[in-house]
């Protein structure tokens, strides 16, 4: 029911939704949770396993129970928390989990079997007949499993993703963060102050308590609009800081519009990277239930929670309220109750040397044994110091004290530690690098504390940043003292319940201790304790203090489960904004790109590159003519190809030499400045990550070059390397593909063509040598270097000379019997060569597979060495890297499979596979790369190739991978 003159809503603007197909009326400032419990609405959702009716528990984002679907025209979101959710007009809801309507669940039926449902029960049947797992058991658990649904539609939603910096980052907007953000801001740091809920304040939109002797709200309201008005200040609201992660970096989740009618412009979420030089987390505490005999009928509900719905949203959820409690907080719930009206039926006080001072009966050492009424409460039965009760009541408000929200001090690793003084877990100091907890979240439940905690975080932030802070006068405020005594679980006949999401009971915890799980998290997994989308949020702790009961430890010694990211559930539409359609998978373009369509050449994919396929010329009618002309034109004169996709990494320090020998099989600490070296790279499993060149720049400076395709792997792979092996070594390297455009010069004319466009032409420069030229007075590197197996040179530019370079090659090429070619001539001219890509080292073969097993320097040691070695790596029995000589007009059959003559076709008798295939006029035959069982003995041998799927079966001959210029002359000369 509403309460006149109560809550922070606009009255004067009514909100019109729908929650089951069924109209109701609420106000602006309104939650569906609060409107639903105005319009007498208790029963929300339906629990996980045995389908129990489940109302209303909380006000926050730590909601167990009432979750549920939001049905939009583009898109349907389940597991909402209805306590989260805003209204707006055209609001359209539905409960989910359940099987029939809400009222009269068929799945129901679970909790009559459930002592045949008992934690772990999934273990220890379903195991026979076997038969039945696919035919019975698995169809109907997969029926009943999960708890939201979706549309089955694609989500035509807008995200988006943003990127943030700022000196102090503060999580949580209420009085410690507000105070800490103030403090902050006035110093001039820039403030990033996040905060989950829609208005600033935190329980101080609750609780009614005053500051300065002024409502509380007055004093938020002049913070936040002193904090507004300064630059150095960004305000996030609706925003869930979700993960802590290394270097100070945050994942926070924005819901841009969630509580809007949906907008084509506007976006719905934003996934925020927030990097913070230091952090303050306010992020408050949360009120823990109590496990007492059928705990979680609907109109069972926490203290603070009927607390909030009062002041903030003027709604009382029963009209015979009864309060139960360890603490002395839920004495400020009771009175704000009566003091508006609302009939408090009795407070219940576990404790038996608490006062009883209010106007309304209280009784102590008081325990619930036992509640009724299976849609609502309708009565509870106990027991006190002076005997039996029963009474009728319609709203049970119930707390068993407080628990710091630390969770992001733990997601890098870090154990928060007991403090008996508030029986609670409070955050370890250092726990996340730059980033201290204070006000609730660090165990301080006072107003005043809070705020002088959010000053001193900041102050301390400050001087990390080398700030003074400005002269701050600390408001005064409530500061009375927190007093509890831990109550964890009543015993009795029913039912106590834990984790209202999954079902969990005292009961289960017990029964996983006394069957060998005593671990904390084995209980976890047992149980199924603090898996549901709330994470156990108010469920955690007690099932912990339940089990070191059942083990007879403290609960310091029991331990807690990990926290993991994200702090609450993050749409992955919102972390891959920008990743639908054509974003999936992004396009990159080369700087020759334009001057490759102009000249019709159709583009091809080559990672995330966009390359040439070929370059038709009038009366060529397919791609094989345009082929076949391209590598002539190689061969016989002179050939441009854009390499630019290839990944280049510059590396620099004076262990740069050092660090290449680690990371390389063969040695680069030798290699002389001026000269570049081909090198082959190892995972650490022994097996090849990718091959390519490295130059040596200057004393201390190498180009790394690799493959198209392996540029990020190789990227990352030098980054773990770095920080696992070699953290302290001087070395520093990054990406440069993007920043030099490059471009392959091949054939007999190919020095003829480049002193055509150098301002000093070169005479002699070596095979393998590299060094500074000058292209129209901009500086450029030139690479004696060769992917085609003719004389060949690489030439490189800063990228917005690309272009320009380019065209000039091509069109000089062309006056000499040349001109560009494409991947389906650099296909042809490397398969001749024996040249191999990730077609051959495609992750699952050795050095010893592609014949470079010597190439492993036995002088000193290398990532992947050591693994290279294990026996079954290799040998006769591997399948070794070969060439193919096939009939000329064979149809391409990369991918097929190679037997041996008269064997019948099978997997078990495969010997082999092929991985590459050209037509080769300058062999006069089809050419094709494979893999071949003990290949290199087997040259001149014919071999059986078979192809189903382009139904092939045909002889080749077995022999050297190396079909063209075996000795190399040519590309030296």
């Amino acid at each position: 029911m509403r309460i006149a003159g109560k809550g922070l809503i606009d009255r004067a603007k009514p909100v019109n939704f729908t929650f089951d197909g069924k109209a109701y009326q609420g106000f602006k400032g309104d939650t569906v949770a609060a409107a639903l419990l105005a319009n007498g609405v208790k029963l929300v959702g339906r629990s996980f396993k045995y389908h129990r009716p489940r109302g209303v528990l909380t006000a926050g984002s730590e909601e167990p129970n009432a979750l549920i679907e939001v049905i939009g025209a583009a898109n349907q979101t389940p597991n909402v928390r209805a306590t989260m959710q805003e209204l707006f007009e055209g609001l359209t809801t539905r409960s989910q989990n359940r099987m029939g309507s809400l009222r009269f669940d068929l799945l129901a039926i679970n909790d009559l079997a459930s002592p045949f449902l008992s934690a772990g029960f999934y273990y220890k049947t379903f195991m026979w007949p076997r038969a039945f797992w696919e035919r019975l058991y698995e169809p109907v658990i997969r029926r009943a499993a999960g708890l939201g649904s979706l549309s089955g539609r694609h989500d035509e939603g807008h995200y988006e993703k943003a990127f943030a910096f700022c000196d102090l980052l503060v999580i949580g907007g209420g009085p410690t963060g507000l105070m800490a953000a103030l403090t902050a801001a006035r110093a001039g740091a820039d403030v990033i102050l996040a905060n989950e809920d829609s208005r600033l304040g935190g329980r101080l939109l609750s609780n009614g308590e005053t500051i300065d002797g002024a409502p509380g709200l007055d004093w938020v309201a002049s913070v936040e609009a002193e904090l507004a008005a300064l630059p150095n200040v960004r305000i996030l609201h609706r925003t869930t800081v979700t993960g802590a992660y290394d270097d100070g970096v945050f994942g926070a989740l924005e819901r841009v519009a969630l509580h809007k009618p949906a907008r084509p412009d506007v976006p719905r979420e934003c996934f925020w990277r927030i990097t913070a030089r230091r952090t303050v987390l306010a992020s408050g505490a949360l009120e823990r239930p109590v496990a007492f005999p059928m705990n979680d009928r609907p109109g069972i509900m926490m203290a603070s929670a009927v607390e909030t719905y009062l002041n903030r949203y003027g709604v009382v959820p029963g009209q015979r309220v009864t309060l139960f409690a360890n603490n002395d907080g839920a004495r400020a719930t009771a009175r704000a109750l009566m003091a508006a009206g609302v009939q408090v039926a009795a407070i219940l006080d576990s404790r038996t040397t608490a006062s009883a001072v209010e106007d309304c009966p209280v009784y102590l050492g008081a325990r619930i044994t036992n509640t009724a009424g299976r849609h609502g409460l309708t009565r509870i039965e106990g027991q006190h110091a002076g005997g039996e009760f029963k009474l009728e009541t319609d709203l049970l408000a119930m707390s068993g004290g407080w628990n710091p929200t630390l969770h992001l001090t733990c997601h890098m690793n870090g154990r928060p530690r007991w403090n008996d003084e508030i029986a609670a877990f409070v955050p370890a100091e250092g726990a996340v690098p730059g980033l201290t907890a204070a006000g609730a979240a660090n165990g301080t439940f006072t107003t005043h504390g809070c705020l002088a905690a959010g000053h001193e975080a900041a102050k301390a932030a400050l001087a990390d940043l080398g700030l003074k802070p400005a002269k701050t006068t600390l408001p005064k405020a409530e500061g009375l003292p927190y007093v509890i005594e831990p109550l964890w679980a009543v015993e009795g006949k029913g039912r106590a319940w834990l984790d209202f999401a999954n079902d969990v009971t005292t009961k289960d915890v017990r029964q996983s201790a006394a069957e060998g799980y005593a671990s904390v998290e084995h209980m976890k997994r047992y149980t199924t304790q603090g898996m549901a989308p709330d994470q156990g949020k108010n469920s955690n702790v007690g099932a912990l203090a339940v089990l070191a009961d059942a083990t007879g430890r403290g609960i310091p010694q029991t331990g807690t489960t990990t926290f993991r990211p994200p702090y609450t559930p993050v749409s992955i539409a919102a972390m891959g904004a920008g990743g639908r359609g054509a974003g999936f998978a992004p396009q990159r373009f080369m700087t020759s790109d334009q001057a490759s369509r102009d000249r019709g050449a159709p583009m091809i994919e080559a990672g995330l590159w966009y390359r040439p396929s070929y370059f038709p010329k009038p009366g060529e009618t397919t791609w094989q003519e345009a082929c076949n002309r391209e590598v002539a034109m190689v061969r016989g004169a002179v050939g441009v190809a854009d390499v630019s996709t290839l990944g280049k990494i510059d590396i620099q320090g004076r262990d740069a030499a050092r660090f290449l020998d680690l990371v390389y099989t063969n040695t680069f600490s030798t290699l002389a400045k001026g000269r570049v070296r081909y090198g082959l790279m190892l995972r650490e499993d022994g097996f090849v990550l990718d091959d390519g060149t490295t130059a040596r720049l200057g004393e201390n400076h190498y180009l790394m070059t690799t493959t198209t395709a392996a540029a990020g792997l190789v990227i990352r792979h030098l980054d773990f390397i770095h920080q696992t092996h070699s953290a302290d070594w001087d070395l520093r390297f990054i990406s440069v593909t993007e920043s030099w455009a490059q471009f392959a010069v091949a054939g007999p004319k190919s020095r003829a063509l480049l002193n055509a466009v150098l301002d000093q032409p070169v005479a002699d420069f070596p095979f393998m040598a590299c060094g500074e030229v000058t292209v129209g007075g901009v500086k450029a590197r030139l690479f004696r270097i060769s992917f085609s197996g003719e004389e060949g040179y690489e030439i490189a530019v800063p990228t917005r000379f690309g272009e320009s370079l380019f065209r000039d090659l091509v069109a000089k090429a062309e006056t000499m019997g040349g001109g560009p070619y494409g991947m389906e001539a650099l296909n042809v001219l490397r398969v001749e060569k024996g040249f191999i890509t990730h077609a051959e080292i495609h992750g699952r073969t050795t050095a010893f597979d592609i014949g470079m097993e010597k190439m492993i320097s036995p002088k000193k040691d290398c990532i992947g060495k050591a693994m290279a070695a294990r026996p079954g790596l290799l040998g006769e029995e591997r399948q070794q890297l070969v060439g193919l000589k096939i009939a000329l007009g064979t149809p391409p059959c990369g991918g097929a499979h190679l037997f041996t003559q008269g064997a019948p076709v099978g997997r078990e008798e495969s010997q082999g596979y092929i991985t590459s295939f050209a037509h080769s006029d300058l062999m006069g035959a089809c050419l094709a790369l494979a893999f071949l069982r003990n290949g290199r003995a087997r040259h001149g041998e014919k071999i059986r190739i078979v192809d189903h799927l382009r139904g092939l079966d045909l002889l080749a001959e077995v022999c050297d991978p190396v079909f063209h210029d075996k000795d190399g002359e040519k590309l030296r000369a």
